[in-house]
């Protein structure tokens, strides 16, 4: 199946940063790379960049100290959280959905999958 993906640039950018704050990898309060460095490491047009960081500022998972940088908010880890379950809820899973009835597929199936896919995960951590 051939699928095109049309999440703008400027949107993936913003994932990447949210990524890195549930990896730990950008701390809560902690600086984020600039816009600059953002573009640099992605090799995008700097304006992409700074439409992720407008992005990531209006959902409050970022702030900007003035003169310091960007920072990570300190509810950033819920607000992803929240931002990601209602992606899913509004985008992903009508598609599931769809693909499930077209292939006969019953919700007792999908919870089967899902319980020995809890199962293997708890053994590899």
């Amino acid at each position: 199946m051939i699928t095109q993906d049309l999440t703008p640039i400027y949107l993936k950018l913003a994932d990447r940063i949210c990524d890195g704050i549930l990896s730990g990898k950008y701390e809560t309060q902690g600086r984020i790379p600039s816009v600059r460095e953002l573009a640099t490491l992605n090799e995008v047009n700097p304006n992409t960049a700074m439409r992720a960081f407008d992005w990531l500022q209006q959902k409050e998972i970022i702030f900007n100290k003035r003169g310091m940088g960007y920072f990570v908010s300190p509810k950033a880890i819920e607000i992803i959280t929240e931002v990601r379950k209602e992606d899913f809820c509004n985008n992903t899973l009508p598609f599931v959905f769809k693909t499930m009835l077209s292939l006969d597929i019953d919700i007792e199936e999908i919870n089967l999958k899902f319980e020995e896919y809890k199962t293997k995960k708890s053994k590899i951590k």
